[in-house]
């Protein structure tokens, strides 16, 4: 696959659930990538890229383009916040007090975040037990936090439909939530197996890295 591929997928699917593709963030997950490859997506225009390690976001964000909006998509060990905060768009996996208690130190306002939902309740990811989001953003919102949204990883399907119910699940938490939390709309889901039923139920944000960029080396 490519990046066209990928936009004229994203495009279709939107026109599926009657959506605009404006409404829709695509993160290019660069995990891996060099810089070359990097900047040969940014050439064509595009700025929101994707890393889940603290030390490679760092260093690719001092050679590259100030411009470029870096999601951190992956978990965050609270002693690697100094690697990514300053560099950070939006963090995308926010899930416990001590993370955000290390978010909330440093220079200026700390970006905002996404709320991680582990929704497959799986013992060996991160995220808060879909239960316990609203307690989770009540103390988030305390602190001072801004929380944008929710994400999640859906358990690895073997079909982009077993992604579907997940998908709903996340959706509906939202807006059940959003007559507490306004401001909390944004959801992150969908990755290179499932993206495109996350559009058709309801993602802002997708976050696909090996249908651009072909296997993480």
């Amino acid at each position: 696959m490519s990046f066209d591929v990928v936009m004229e997928r994203v495009s279709a699917a939107c026109q599926r659930a009657g959506r605009s593709p404006r409404d829709v963030t695509l993160v290019a997950v660069s995990k891996s990538k060099g810089i070359e490859e990097i900047m040969g997506l940014y050439e064509r225009g595009h700025r929101d890229f994707g890393e889940n390690r603290a030390q490679e976001m760092e260093a690719k964000a001092a050679e590259l383009p100030a411009d470029i909006r870096w999601h951190y998509v992956g978990a965050l060990q609270s002693n690697k916040v100094r690697n990514v905060r300053s560099n950070t768009f939006l963090l995308h996996s926010m899930d416990r007090r001590s993370l955000a208690n290390a978010w909330l130190k440093g220079q200026g306002l700390p970006p905002p975040v996404l709320v991680q939902v582990n929704v497959g309740e799986e013992s060996q990811k991160s995220g808060v037990n879909p239960d316990d989001v609203g307690d989770s953003l009540e103390w988030m919102a305390a602190l001072g936090l801004d929380v944008r949204g929710l994400m999640a990883i859906p358990p690895i399907p073997e079909s982009p439909e077993d992604s579907r119910s997940h998908f709903r699940q996340l959706r509906s938490l939202r807006d059940r939530l959003q007559g507490r939390f306004p401001d909390v709309g944004e959801l992150s889901m969908g990755m290179t197996d499932d993206f495109e039923v996350a559009i058709e139920e309801g993602a802002s944000i997708i976050r696909v890295g090996r249908a651009i960029f072909g296997p993480r080396k």
